[in-house]
């Protein structure tokens, strides 16, 4: 790793991080030199994403936990500070999608499991990082959201698109409000990235479609841009995009009915 990165001696909290963006955020921050805690729900696919960042020559914190529940993100980012010091950068990545993307049958607990997961986590992790941010004159509150919130669609579902927007509305409350005290609050908002997200989908994109979608490495490129530029600088908002646009008619139609009762006209 290299130890003279502008990110030396930051310490980063990804969540999200056993795979995909978070994944590939939580390496490439790692890389500039940061300390990295990794969270997420398993423990398997943190540490493995751990065991290649220490092997790498940086240091990674494990911290199983489900961040929608306010009690486990404080704890999350109180073992950040207890093993490697205040948070400075937070990523807020973890996200789930719709099983039922069609507003007409989403299970109420689904809704409210999606919006959990997208939108309170991250008002509970960023309420939880403040204080230190505050004390220390400044940090990065980097959200990934998604196209959804400017474009929402039966891809998704409705309960992904809403909650999306939320947290880029959020990204844009923090930014307004606390820019003057050095909190810099960035959005990224993708595309379609092949993450595994994407084996949520009612009908899941196939490999050779996933190739043609932009890659976790993409977007972890944006977020690191984000955090590691100098203090005087801020990026409100990324967006990251296939550069091809597929053609996604087919899978919207099949959405459309997903959950549907069985005897309603199609």
């Amino acid at each position: 790793m290299d130890s003279t990165g502008q990110l030396r001696d930051k310490v980063a909290l990804v969540t999200g991080a056993g795979s995909g963006i978070g994944a590939a955020a939580a390496a490439l921050l790692a890389e500039d030199g940061a300390r990295v805690v990794l969270v997420g729900r398993r423990r398997e696919p943190l540490e493995e994403v751990a065991g290649a960042i220490t092997t790498a020559g940086g240091e990674a914190l494990v911290h199983v936990a489900d961040v929608s529940v306010p009690e486990q993100a404080q704890a999350a980012v109180a073992a950040a500070r207890e093993h490697f010091g205040p948070v400075d950068v937070l990523v807020n990545n973890a996200g789930s999608a719709s099983s039922v993307p069609n507003v007409r049958w989403t299970p109420v607990e689904e809704w409210r499991t999606v919006v959990a997961t997208n939108l309170d986590a991250v008002f509970h992790l960023t309420q939880a990082v403040l204080p230190d941010m505050f004390a220390a004159g400044g940090g990065s509150v980097i959200t990934v959201s998604s196209l959804a919130a400017d474009n929402p669609n039966l891809l998704g579902g409705a309960a992904y698109g809403a909650a999306k927007a939320g947290v880029a509305n959020f990204m844009g409350y923090l930014h307004n409000t606390f820019r003057n005290d050095g909190i810099r609050a960035t959005v990224v908002k993708p595309g379609e990235v092949a993450t595994p997200i994407m084996d949520t989908r009612v009908r899941p994109p196939s490999a050779e479609e996933r190739a043609g979608m932009a890659a976790p490495e993409d977007v972890a490129r944006a977020i690191h841009l984000a955090a590691s530029l100098p203090a005087r600088a801020v990026i409100p908002e990324i967006v990251v995009a296939p550069t091809r646009q597929r053609d996604t008619s087919g899978d919207l139609e099949i959405s459309r009915w997903r959950g549907a009762p069985a005897d309603l006209p199609r």
